[in-house]
């Protein structure tokens, strides 16, 4: 062999200068945050909520409803009655149909049958037959007992014969509701009702609240002969829609980063039905859900419904099914449920004259009389941003999002156990050293070396603990910044005022986009670094320095770590750490 060549084979190169350095590390930075900055973009959502505060004024602020009474006979109102109580149950089977099999009350029993308690309010010593009134539940899993008391009375005291029962659910839960079950089991309460011999079965509408106006647009197509709906709340437009405004309106309304957003539009793009969720896109808003008489009621405070959008809705369908009898109440500090305060708490009262409201529109209907109050009265209504319409399923997007997530899972558990894995051989051997190295002492030998267990050289051991340390510590500030958002949404949504310092939920987004950044460049410096050692020990050159990987191979002078278990340990976790930006990059925090 040339001399020459012998001293190439067998001589190391010299380090490596700074700009040597820089121009090695930031091709790699560069490839790494296009990567990551290219997915933010590539999952990035199409996003209109165009027009912002929107508004839509009432014709006065009096909410009373009056009729034309020609006749001038005294029209029952809230007390006129007392009010009796009686307890049925009816079985149904989960596609709400009535059964004589017994079923399990508040879920279904092993065949499907959910034995539904309804209680029943009548008014006491009322002559004739009388209209009646259904009571639909807003989501969670409400009961006979539990829900509706208040309305329910004031109506039965006015007058009606009143149902509630217990929301049927059988085994399902909110996100996977069976809506047009749940219909006929609503209409197997309403034709109850009109098969009693004190109910006039031309007059049983229903009372819907939140999730269940959902519901009442099945049950209308079903059964067009409901003689009128009172609509609390309504969400109005799909489940997408509905929920996509609500969730993008509040999180701005807590006060989080605007980059929290591009969370909400990925969540609520989502296609559901790939995990057999279908009620995603539920196609309610139909002219036959507003072809009856209806009366609808807004609270000001409620942060959960699209309520200009909304009603432009409702009257456009219900002229469309030529129905014109719309009425709208819109109440000044009232919430979603139309109640002063925060729900969350006991016995807070409705909002001003909403229960007296709609007991004089119920009983103006149902005795045909016509309405001469303004159809649209209360505080103007009022929509910060406007509606989602482009929200749609995106497949790909999804796919692509579960496996990415599922895979990070993976891969963090993999690092737990094989850090467990290397801490507890860590810690055997030390103690078995310890131990060789007392039993050493007293017989007068050499004390033994420590051992090895992960070897790492050249820094890169404190170089991975230090990115690990800081991509999850940036994860935790993900994580919490993303808490305190989804615990303000929901406080929101029970009343409560928003907080006035948003803290961690505002900052967190730029300081995660700062900090990944830093760590990107610092990975980049990692793998320079790398590149470095092994130009430096002749390892990259062809053919490669004998010696160099001679020492490699025995672990005597390595690149990165001497022990298989160090140099595994290292790239598995390396890559965990950098998938955790590639979920980052898929939630928008690489879009600057």
């Amino acid at each position: 062999m040339p001399q020459e060549e012998e001293h190439r084979l067998t001589v190391r190169s010299k380090p490596w200068t700074s700009t040597h350095r820089l121009m090695v590390s930031l091709p790699i930075f560069i490839i790494l945050i296009g990567v990551l900055v290219s997915i933010s973009n590539l999952t990035t959502v199409p996003w209109n909520i165009e027009p912002t505060g929107q508004s839509m004024a009432t014709l006065t602020d009096d909410t009373e409803v009056t009729f034309d009474n020609p006749s001038g006979e005294t029209l029952p109102a809230k007390g006129t009655y007392e009010v009796t109580e009686r307890y049925i149950t009816l079985n149904m089977t989960s596609d709400g149909n009535l059964t004589k099999e017994s079923g399990a009350r508040g879920k279904a029993n092993a065949d499907g049958v959910q034995a539904i308690k309804v209680l029943i309010r009548e008014p006491q010593n009322a002559s004739g037959k009388r209209p009646g009134v259904v009571f639909m539940h807003g989501a969670g899993y409400g009961t006979c007992d539990n829900s509706f008391g208040d309305v329910a009375s004031g109506m039965a005291s006015a007058g009606f014969v009143t149902a509630v029962l217990d929301k049927p659910v059988w085994n399902t839960t909110d996100i996977n509701r069976d809506y047009p079950a749940s219909a006929k089991a609503y209409d197997q309460v309403i034709e109850y009702l009109r098969d009693q011999s004190d109910v006039d079965e031309a007059k049983v509408g229903i009372y819907a609240t939140s999730e269940s106006t959902w519901i009442s647009s099945y049950l209308l197509e079903d059964d067009p002969d409901v003689a009128f709906q009172i609509l609390l709340s309504p969400m109005v437009f799909s489940p997408r829609q509905s929920l996509g405004f609500f969730v993008t309106q509040d999180f701005t309304l807590v006060g989080a980063n605007e980059g929290y957003q591009s969370i909400v539009q990925r969540v609520f793009s989502a296609d559901t039905g790939l995990f057999g969720l279908n009620n995603f896109d539920l196609a309610t808003l139909k002219p036959a859900a507003y072809a009856v008489p209806t009366y609808v009621a807004y609270g000001s405070k409620d942060v959960m419904t699209a309520q200009v959008d909304g009603v432009r809705a409702i009257l456009y369908n219900a002229h469309k099914a030529d129905n014109w009898n719309v009425t709208v109440r819109s109440y000044p500090v009232a919430n979603h449920v139309l109640r002063l305060g925060d729900e969350s708490e006991a016995g807070t009262p409705f909002a001003d004259a909403y229960v007296d409201d709609l007991i004089d529109w119920a009983v103006g209907t149902s005795a045909g009389l016509t309405q001469t109050s303004e159809k649209v009265a209360g505080t103007n209504l009022y929509q910060s941003i406007g509606l989602p319409g482009a929200l749609k399923a995106r497949r790909v997007g999804t796919i692509y999002g579960v496996i990415l997530h599922v895979t990070v899972v993976l891969l963090l558990l993999a690092s737990i156990v094989l850090a467990l894995v290397a801490l507890g051989r860590k810690i055997a051997a030390d103690a078995r050293w310890r131990r060789e190295k007392r039993e050493a002492k007293r017989a007068g030998m050499l004390i033994p070396e420590r051992p090895v267990v992960l070897g790492f050289a050249h820094g890169f051991g404190n170089a991975l603990l230090t990115l690990t340390l800081t991509t999850l510590a940036t994860l935790l500030i993900f994580f919490a910044g993303l808490g305190q958002v989804i615990m303000g949404v929901v406080k929101l949504a029970w009343g409560s005022a928003p907080t006035e310092t948003p803290g961690v939920m505002y900052w967190s987004w730029p300081v995660i986009q700062v900090v990944s950044v830093l760590v990107l460049w610092a990975w980049s410096r990692v793998f320079m670094h790398l590149i470095e050692v092994a130009s430096v020990r002749g390892l990259i050159q062809i053919p490669p320095r004998r010696e160099s990987v001679r020492d490699i191979v025995t672990g005597a002078d390595p690149v990165l770590a001497s022990t298989r278990l160090g140099r595994i340990l290292f790239w598995l976790v390396a890559f965990t750490m950098l998938y955790i930006l590639l979920v980052f990059a898929f939630w928008g925090l690489f879009i600057y």
